[in-house]
């Protein structure tokens, strides 16, 4: 276990936001993460697992302790002529997986290609693009409590999944920490190219030639041409989820707004794309000092290099209120905000 005092996180954000911990811990295994839970860096300070920091804005210095989880295994643990089931390390990064199952002809994930982040961070966020999420494919997560110190395994039905969230971001919420998890993939080919981006790369072609790899190619093509490379430009992928109103507010909206976006859910549910709401608000491109809207996709907000965590949050918190006043509709961040 490597443990260092007054680490910078600067390099641990893809926000790239200059902060620091007070302590910071890399852990290789579930041993030395029990050697962790028992010292009193753990129990005298609060805490916070911190995968490849893709979905996360520190709003100050942490002044607590920061776990890196770094144990990457990844193995087939079962198989039969139709299905496979993995198991992976928290500190696998998500990609890795994916890339992986591709290469083995399991499908499942393919359309979740580069998106940032470790698995062990995946069921918090049940994370999803492109007409596919994580609960499609979880059978479990396996972690500690930390109020216990014991290991505990939980089903997916345990899991609460649902959009962008989980029982880990509420009732387990800084009470559990998932050391792996596992997932069920198919064996024989579950083709989905249902979204719109997808279709139109593919040109409408049979589900029956198109190859995993070629699924993976494209979705990684698509999210490059939206997406900044957090290198050049401090980001966290999409900043807000995308919300949903029911038919008597999208119908209101509709009369005023005749190029709605919109996708139905049930008969009284409907999804706005966040992005579409914040572009038609004027914020597309929009730069205020170091901080701005990504000027392909609204969505994103981005560091252009200096920002603090406090100027990301002003910023959103601008969008937020822009588009409540224009369209009676309260963004809620995606983006977890670390103080």
């Amino acid at each position: 276990m490597k443990l260092i005092e007054n680490q910078s996180l600067k390099n641990l954000n893809t926000f790239g936001v200059d902060v620091k911990a007070k302590y910071f811990a890399e852990v290789e295994s579930e041993i030395e993460l029990f050697e962790l839970l028992n010292s009193s860096y753990f129990k005298e300070n609060k805490y916070l697992i911190l995968g490849a920091g893709s979905n996360v804005l520190f709003l100050n210095d942490y002044d607590g302790l920061i776990i890196k989880i770094t144990d990457t295994i990844l193995n087939v643990i079962d198989e039969t002529p139709t299905e496979v089931i993995i198991e992976c390390k928290a500190g696998a990064i998500w990609d890795d997986v994916v890339k992986f199952s591709v290469d083995n002809n399991f499908y499942g994930i393919e359309n979740l290609s580069l998106i940032p982040g470790t698995i062990g961070a995946a069921p918090i966020q049940n994370i999803g693009a492109y007409g596919a999420e994580l609960s499609n494919v979880l059978l479990d997560v396996q972690g500690i409590s930390t109020s216990s110190l014991n290991q505990q395994e939980l089903q997916v039905s345990d899991c609460k999944l649902s959009y962008r969230n989980s029982i880990f971001k509420n009732e387990l919420r800084n009470s559990f920490i998932i050391t792996s998890v596992k997932l069920r993939l198919s064996k024989t080919p579950k083709v989905n190219i249902n979204y719109r981006d997808l279709k139109e790369k593919f040109n409408f072609r049979s589900f029956d030639n198109i190859s995993l790899q070629e699924i993976r190619d494209a979705v990684i093509n698509i999210r490059k041409n939206k997406l900044p490379d957090t290198q050049n430009l401090g980001n966290a992928g999409s900043f807000f989820k995308n919300p949903t109103i029911n038919k008597n507010h999208l119908l209101k909206l509709n009369d005023k707004n005749k190029d709605l976006v919109f996708f139905k859910l049930d008969e009284d549910t409907f999804k706005i794309p966040a992005g579409w709401l914040i572009e038609k608000c004027g914020f597309k491109g929009k730069r205020i000092g170091n901080v701005g809207s990504y000027e392909k996709q609204a969505l994103i907000i981005v560091n252009f290099g200096n920002a603090s965590g406090r100027e990301i949050q002003n910023f959103s918190d601008q969008i937020i209120s822009l588009v409540d006043k224009q369209f009676g509709i309260i963004l809620e961040p995606e983006v977890n905000f670390i103080s």
